[in-house]
This record gives C-alpha cells, structure tokens and sequence, in this order.
C-alpha cells in the first residue's frame, strides 16, 4: 500500500518506489581530441563541404578543454542542418573520435522506424563495433556495445553511461515537450560528457540562445547535393472545409496539381485534419479520374503499404496529414500543403513539411505550395527561415553555379 510506480515508464517494466532499484557507477569520462581536416573528411565519409565544415566544429567543441563545476550539466552543441543536408554523415566523425579515444557514445532519436533504419548504416560504417539497437520489442536490452542506438524512451535505462549523447530530431514528438524524456537523457551522459543535438528546425528557446550566442552551434544551410532550397509559394484558396461544402476543388488549385502530375512528380498534399482526406479523395478524384490517388494517417493500418507504394510510383498523388512531414524521402517530389494557416500547422511543421520537395539530386528544385485563405505567422515564419538558410549557403559559397532560388 502507498507504493508510487512510474506510469511514464510502463513500457519498460513496473519500476516502484517501494523496490530495490540498481543502477551501476559512472565511469570517468573519455575526452575526445580528434582534430578534423574537412578534405579527409570528405574523402572518408563521403561528407560535402558544408557536412564536412559542421563536423569539424562539433568535433572542435568536444576536444575543447572545458572547465566544470560539480554542479554543472553535460555541455551542448547544436548541428542546425536543413531538411535533406545528410545529418547521419556528418555523426560519422564525432562518433569515431570518441570511440577511438576509448569513450561510449550513444544515438537517441525519437522513432522506431528510423532506429530500424539507421541501425544497418551504423554497422556498416564502424564493422569492429558491437552496437546495442534499442527500441521496444528489442532483442538487445542486455547487449553491452560502446556504441548505442536507441529510440529516446529507452534513455531511462541508462545512468551517466556515456561520453557523447547525439539527440537526433529534438523538436519532434515524443521527445518535444516531454521533461521526462529530456530528463532521461540527461541522466544518460555523463556529467562531463557532451551533447550533440540534430535539428532541421530547432525549438524557439534553442534558436534565441543561438542567436544570443549562448550555444555553440554549426549551421549546415544546403542539401548535399549543393542547391537552394524551394521557396513555398502562397496559393490563396478557400478551407478545406468550405471545398468539401461546396463539392469542389478550386481551379487554381487544380491547375498546380496539373502542373505537377504533367512534370511526373511525386505530390505529397498535407491536409490538418484525418477527417478531411476521404472528402478530399472523392474531388480529387473526380478531377484527375486517370491517377492513382490514396490517404494515409496515424489510424490507416496499410500505411506503411502506401508509402511503399508511393515511393515506387504507383501512387501519384498521397493526401496525408504530418504523419509523414518527416522522414521520409520520395525521389522528384512536390508539396501541397492545405489549410496551411491552421493553427495545426506551426513554422516548424511547415519546414519539415515543405522539405519533402527537392531532396533528390536529379530533381533538387521541387515544387511547394502554401495554400489557404490567410497569410499566417506561421506560413511567413517558414518561409523567411529557408530563405536565410539559402543566404548563408550563398555566402559561404555553398550554392552550385546556376542554383535558382
């Protein structure tokens, strides 16, 4: 009676108040003093100019000699890389100096689904490693390996048992706004270990201390393949809601979904709301009856099929809502985004969003839509942060001759 249990950590056993809890003791941690040349860099690990640039100061930051109070919490840096710029690479550097110097590191990141796909990657770039893939169902929970993958849940197994924690996508759920789960993963490193965090769009707290000059910090602003990135173009239309009222679709709308079904893009069309895209299907439909058009959302137990199926072009067009704002890549894409003033849709959702368009280096233009009745924050937010990304790419001479935009 009166023993508290942990309900945020069901996933992982009962752990109660009243039961003995065993935790083991934190090694000394492992300063890294790797130096990076970008040129072998590149060479190594296959990193652009701008990848290389970025490794070179994370691993800067993890060589400084830092001094520390007791009282101190790890110390952080944050590698700020557009949608597409190959944020995996440029971890391939800082994960091999702190192996190499004797260190665990540990790479957290918030989906299962791309644990599953980074965990083959690891192990063909560190083959001598033994790698712990953590998630839930896994296999490997008692696996011992100095070099961890896991999904951000599974931090609250670990106390203080690693020199470098790689934080990848922060700002998506269910790290986002979950103490819990940022609590877990600062216990995870060691008090004098370090953190790198991965982010195409950063918290608005995070960006301030940037721009304060309060967090060490690399900008990656181009993809890999060295173009700009699309500019979103506003498309006034009405709500979804008044079309689904109305029993059709706006010409203008339909006349840039012509456009791109006519160039054979691949159209990704974002709605705000599951209850929209059966509505949607029907006048999308009945406008373009010769293309395979589909919905997918959280609740569609085939999506995974779809996806699959989108990426192999037999779907053309796929109504979806931000289930799929990140993540994935489809090769020669466009992105509509419907309802784009909802207030579902935030300057960080419409980023990961538009960056679905143009990741391809055959295609690296793409098309983006920004459509609705009103001309939102949000909307100017998005916007204004690719531009800048582009201006820095420019000013660092990271934008291809002939790059538009």
């Amino acid at each position: 009676m009166g023993c508290a249990y942990c309900e945020a950590c069901l996933a992982l056993g009962r752990s109660r108040a009243c039961a003995l809890l065993l935790r083991s003791a934190a090694l000394p941690a492992v300063r890294c003093t790797a130096a990076l040349d970008p040129a072998a860099a590149a060479g190594r690990w296959g990193l652009s100019p701008a990848q290389a640039g970025a490794a070179g100061a994370a691993l800067g930051f993890l060589a400084e000699a830092r001094k520390r109070s007791a009282s101190t919490c790890p110390e952080r840096f944050l590698l700020w890389a557009v949608t597409g710029a190959g944020k995996t690479e440029m971890i391939f550097p800082l994960l091999e100096a702190v192996l190499a110097a004797g260190g665990r590191a540990l790479v957290a990141t918030p989906r299962r689904d791309v644990v599953l796909e980074l965990a083959p990657r690891l192990a063909r770039a560190f083959p001598a490693e033994v790698i712990a893939v953590l998630y839930g169902g896994s296999a490997d929970r008692w696996v011992s390996g100095r070099l961890t993958l896991a999904t951000t849940h599974q931090l609250l197994r670990f106390h203080q048992g690693f020199d470098l924690v790689i934080i990848d996508e922060l700002d998506a759920f269910p790290y986002h706004n979950d103490p819990m789960l940022a609590y877990a993963a600062e216990q995870a490193c060691k008090v004098d270990g370090s953190f790198i965090y991965l982010s195409a769009t950063p918290p608005q707290e995070m960006q301030r201390l940037v721009r304060l000059g309060k967090l060490p910090h690399a900008r990656v602003p181009v993809r890999f393949h060295g173009h700009p990135l699309p500019i979103p173009q506003q498309l006034s239309i009405p709500s979804v809601l008044t079309c689904l009222k109305r029993g059709s679709l706006p010409r203008s709308l339909i006349q840039n979904l012509q456009k791109s079904l006519e160039r054979k893009a691949q159209i990704f069309l974002f709605v705000s709301r599951i209850a929209h895209i059966e509505g949607l299907l029907i006048l999308l439909r009945r406008s373009f009856p010769g293309v395979v058009i589909e919905g997918t959302s959280s609740k569609d137990s085939f999506r995974a099929e779809k996806v699959t199926a989108f990426r192999n072009r037999i779907i053309s067009l796929l109504v979806t809502t931000t289930i799929l704002e990140r993540g994935v890549t489809v090769p020669r894409s466009d992105v509509f985004i419907l309802d784009a003033d909802s207030g579902l849709f935030d300057e960080a959702s419409l980023v990961q969003m538009a960056g679905r368009a143009g990741r391809s280096k055959d295609d690296p233009d793409g098309h983006v839509v920004f459509a609705s009745p009103q001309w939102s924050r949000s909307q100017r937010g998005a916007i204004a942060q690719i531009r800048t990304m582009n201006i820095i790419a420019r000013r660092q001479g990271y934008i291809r001759k002939g790059g538009a935009k």
